[in-house]
């Protein structure tokens, strides 16, 4: 066991090195995996959905970066420099996780959270394409700023450990009126399930009525 740990940590520089050497090239696989959509389901179930919700705006296009309007790509420097989860994520996790977002993929109709869904392109944009994620009538009517719509979620690419026991995921829900909050979700695996270990809030904007912040 302890080879095994000493081999891990000599491996972690090589790891490190190889990543950059990626990014500096733009090798970054632009493709989103099957089974990162599970995940992307269990955030929007546990954090998003309520009993009034029955359509989900979300953005095509994975987002590459923390901060809203933030032009650079995610760096690992500002991970370490946010001591995210107070430093606890294990660093093969977050070298994965900022190496699949240095560049933004297109996500497919493979979500299955059980409630109509619709992809949308730019800020303005809300009805370039749907997918119907249950059986339903596709109601293009439906009132954008209806509280039963969840205006709009944006995922980023999934992280994981190289045994993939633990998976990082970033989220953030950008509303109409300007307000809105990016989270970091942190999966743990146990056997065969993943399980929603911890969330951090990496930013939010508030209403003036409760004061901005972000």
């Amino acid at each position: 066991m302890k080879k095994m740990v000493v081999c891990i940590m000599m491996l972690l520089p090589l790891l490190f090195v190889e990543l950059s050497g990626a990014m500096e090239g733009g090798q970054v696989s632009a493709v989103v995996l099957p089974e990162d959509y599970d995940l992307y389901d269990r955030i929007i179930e546990g954090k998003f959905l309520t009993s009034q919700i029955q359509l989900v705006l979300l953005e095509r296009m994975t987002v590459s970066r923390f901060m809203p309007n933030q032009p650079d790509s995610m760096t690992l420097a500002f991970f370490q420099q946010q001591e995210f989860f107070n430093g606890m994520v294990p660093q093969d996790l977050a070298y994965d996780f900022i190496g699949a977002n240095q560049i933004p993929s297109r996500l497919e109709g493979q979500f299955q959270f059980g409630v109509r869904y619709r992809f949308v392109s730019g800020e303005k944009n809300e009805d370039v394409e749907a997918r119907l994620a249950a059986p339903a009538v596709n109601d293009h009517r439906m009132a954008l700023q209806s509280p039963s719509v969840l205006d709009r979620l944006a995922f980023s690419r999934v992280g994981r450990t190289l045994k993939n026991d633990q998976a990082l995921v970033y989220v953030e829900n950008r509303r109409r009126d300007g307000t809105g909050a990016g989270f970091l979700v942190w999966f743990h695996r146990h056997e065969q399930a993943w399980v929603l270990f911890d969330t951090e809030v990496v930013w939010t904007i508030r209403g003036k009525e409760d004061g901005d912040e972000s």
